[in-house]
């Protein structure tokens, strides 16, 4: 049986997973109610996080599908999975066109050699214009160097969530009341991807793109073999990045069959497996059966940009609410995370665990999964890494595409500009205008929650990181400051009726807090220490004006994302499986000053 590897590629929300998902329901592999997002952060933020694998057979081939996150800060997933297939469908938008992701994975494609093949999603959308985006797709494939054949690239226009592909626009009479099926798109992989190399003859030659974890079988790799055939219980060879070599013995080998694993005895080349019985395994590392046989190229990992600490929670409620809450619980977590999560590097040396990520997003995912596992931390301010490039002091930079209504502009520019990021473009397009910036990524650190308030919910922000460049400097950032409870017990209305007058609370009444607490923001940006337990006077005397209701505008509660963009640098975010609380580092004032003063 031929076989074709591909890989789903596109920005955050353009309908990877939905295709995916549409492909498998038209060739029977799919049950009702399954998608490719199966963990429950992924289903609850409709984004995907892991890359996955599944398979389907059409027309006697075997086609390998992986669909690959979308967001800028699980790139280290997508860079990886092209090495290992051999052409990539390109996801877009109509409506929205070429976004920074699609830039930065379409780049990665063309640098690999692939032809990707065009999906232009979403066409029903009223906004939607199928020939701008496709004419904004080829200036992007010019932009960033494709070769002539690369350029001639194919189109398929697609609705994903109704399960509709189409070749021609025309063949969609009705986009109100659309009809058909996504064969066209899978006629067009099998007429325009070109089958895996099967030579079954040769060494064995296999190579990990991604890696699994299994409480039984440990680390698991999900490798492509190149050339040869992998069989169980065989002995093997792994040839380290670094040169060295390890002996092994395969213990399962998985392939694919629609998004669930089946246990096979042996596999061949150009399949796609996941195979158990090597602990040490990497990504990268090369798999054979002849100790002679030449490595496969390595795969490069994108590094981490920014850092931060995690502690042992020992704030006044810590312990109440966390099944896991010392530092070597933590610590045997973070080293679990390691064996998948390759984007992520720890330190774990001292109380302080330093962990470097790729952005806020990266994190936050890794600190949501623990929190539902029982864990209760600490962690302080994400801080961007700094590097030192030939004697020149580097930080991070990223490029930002961001699409507002015309008359939001101004502030958007204004905000950017405050935080360091220079406009290198623009265009319009129906009152809307499309705005490029580059910028230090530590500017942006906290800017999406001021983003989507600047712009009444309505621009598209994204971004993606173009390198380290030299220091930008200076860069003023928080606007606002801390409203410190000064006192530990139970929340008053009365108190907080005079206190959401000075700025946004993040509490509500009856909520319990304690000394150094972050209860809220301030408008004016001065720290500000509060009694929000304080009750109202009682006395003999009544007076008009003194018993009116009060009304109290809803909290805003803190979740992981917003209170690592909005926490200072003498600020904890304390985690656990019920509550997300921002705490002063020194809960009392006079620590404070005493630390200030240092």
């Amino acid at each position: 049986m031929e076989i074709r590897n591909i890989a789903i590629i596109a920005h955050v929300d353009h309908g990877k997973t939905a295709l995916t998902d549409a492909i498998l329901k038209q060739t029977g592999f799919e049950e009702e109610g399954v998608s490719m997002d199966s963990n429950a952060l992924e289903k609850e933020r409709g984004i995907t996080i892991y890359s996955k694998n599944a398979s389907i057979v059409y027309k006697d081939t075997k086609i390998n599908l992986v669909d690959t996150p979308g967001h800028a800060d699980f790139g280290s997933e997508v860079e990886r999975i092209l090495r290992s297939i051999d052409s990539v469908l390109l996801v877009v938008d109509a409506q929205e066109g070429p976004m920074p992701q699609t830039r930065f994975v379409l780049k990665k494609s063309l640098e690999i050699g692939h032809k990707p093949i065009v999906v232009l999603n979403k066409i029903d959308k009223k906004a939607a214009d199928p020939k701008k985006a496709h004419d904004e797709i080829f200036e992007l494939f010019f932009d960033l160097g494709a070769t002539e054949e690369q350029l001639n690239f194919t189109t398929i226009y697609a609705i994903a969530k109704s399960g509709i592909a189409v070749k021609n626009l025309a063949d969609i009479k009705d986009l109100s009341k659309p009809t058909g099926d996504i064969k066209p798109l899978l006629d067009t992989i099998l007429e325009k991807v070109p089958p895996a190399k099967n030579d079954v003859s040769l060494p064995l030659k296999a190579q990990p793109f991604n890696l699994a974890y299994d409480n039984f079988l440990g680390r698991m790799a999900i490798a492509r073999i190149y050339d040869g055939t992998l069989k169980y219980g065989q002995k093997v060879f792994v040839k380290k990045t670094d040169g060295t070599v390890e002996e092994g013995k395969i213990t399962k080998i998985f392939t694919f069959e629609g998004i669930s694993r089946k246990d096979t005895e042996e596999a061949g080349a150009g399949d796609i497996v996941m195979i158990a019985g090597l602990p040490n395994i990497y990504i990268g590392d090369t798999i054979t059966d002849d100790k002679e046989t030449a490595s496969l190229p390595a795969i490069k990992v994108d590094e981490p940009t920014i850092a931060l600490n995690f502690l042992v929670n020992n704030s006044p409620f810590g312990g109440r609410e966390g099944k896991f809450v010392t530092g070597r619980q933590i610590r045997e977590r973070l080293e679990k995370e390691l064996e998948v999560n390759v984007g992520l590097k720890v330190d774990l040396e001292g109380d302080e665990m330093k962990v470097y990520g790729r952005g806020e997003l990266h994190i936050a995912i890794l600190l949501e999964n623990m929190r539902r596992e029982g864990f209760e931390m600490q962690v302080s301010q994400p801080q961007v890494i700094i590097k030192d490039i030939e004697g020149v002091k580097s930080e991070p930079f990223e490029e930002i595409t961001i699409d507002v209504p015309s008359e939001m502009q101004g502030v958007v520019i204004e905000k950017l500009g405050q935080r360091g990021a220079v406009m290198v473009n623009t265009k319009s397009h129906n009152n809307h205008l499309r705005l490029i910036f580059e910028g230090p990524t530590r500017g942006l650190l906290g800017y999406r929650n001021q983003f989507v308030i600047d712009t009444k919910g309505e621009g598209i922000f994204g971004s993606r990181v173009i390198g380290f460049r030299p220091y930008a400097g200076e860069i003023q950032k928080k606007p606002t400051g801390s409203m410190v409870s000064m006192v530990s017990g139970k929340v008053l209305a009365f108190s907080l009726d005079n206190l959401q007058t000075r700025g946004t609370l993040y509490i509500g009444p009856t909520t319990e807090v304690y000394e150094g607490m972050v209860i809220g923001n301030t408008s004016k940006g001065d720290e500000l220490s509060v009694n929000p337990t304080k009750g109202k006077q009682l006395t003999n005397m009544r007076a008009s004006g003194s018993d009116d209701k009060i009304y109290l505008a809803p909290p805003v509660p803190i979740s992981i994302e917003s209170g690592l963009e909005i926490m200072a640098e003498d600020e904890y975010l304390e985690i656990t499986p019920k509550s997300v609380r921002l705490r002063k580092k020194f809960l009392t004032e006079l620590e404070r000053v005493k630390a200030g003063k240092k």
